[in-house]
């Protein structure tokens, strides 16, 4: 697959599923301890003075929640409705359309980068070019916090929310995500993995992984 091929599938599936998507996940955090513990103790580790880019951010919820623990945060995601939704849901907030095969930041810039289940996209052969984006953007020393699904196998979707689509949620083991940023420059700083909450929509564990960009790798 091409990255122009994932990009456009991956685009086209979230703006014809924006609305009942932010309406079943907006709130999706008031519910899980753990979750927004990590999304804390990432917080607590950026250095408050730069700023934070909520990668993949969808309806915003991280981006309003990563706000509220103190960070300047701009949320961005592919999905052109999406950002709408996150418009409309958290105002005041920043929001852009963007990429994060080709983030519009100079080198260095941000403070720290939030991927909250938005690598579950990206095809594996992809994925060290995504690393080496964020490292480039992050400034020496600076923060990545990822979440994504846990498992061996990639999982398509032909319907969301009763439309057609053509979307792919790549489960990965974290030893391999943590060994890819690794290669990329990153040092692994901490990382948890969970069982799926009981709510009917999780069927495998989740992980969640937090680096630094090493000066020197």
């Amino acid at each position: 697959m091409t990255e122009l091929d994932f990009l456009q599938r991956t685009r086209h599936a979230y703006d014809l599923t924006a609305e009942p998507y932010a309406e079943r996940f907006h709130e999706h955090l008031r519910d899980k301890p753990l979750d927004r513990a990590m999304l804390a103790g990432f917080a607590g580790m950026v250095d408050r003075s730069g700023v934070v880019a909520d990668v993949g951010c969808g309806t915003g919820a991280t981006t309003q929640m990563l706000t509220d623990f103190g960070l300047d945060v701009v949320g961005i995601d592919l999905s052109p409705n999406m950002i709408a939704e996150a418009r409309r849901r958290n105002p005041g907030l920043p929001f852009r359309v963007g990429s994060m095969t080709d983030l519009h930041f100079d080198d260095g810039q941000l403070h720290g980068i939030c991927a909250w289940y938005s690598v579950i996209h990206i095809p594996d052969e992809l994925l060290p070019q995504v690393f080496a984006e964020f490292r480039r953007v992050l400034r020496p020393h600076g923060w990545l916090l990822l979440a994504f699904q846990v498992g061996e196998h990639p999982r398509d979707f032909r319907e969301m929310f009763g439309r057609h689509v053509s979307l792919t949620f790549y489960r990965r083991q974290p030893d391999t995500v943590a060994l890819l940023l690794e290669e990329a420059g990153f040092l692994p700083y901490a990382g948890l993995v969970r069982e799926p909450n009981d709510d009917g929509f999780e069927s495998t564990p989740h992980a969640y992984l937090m680096a630094q960009n090493h000066p020197t790798a």
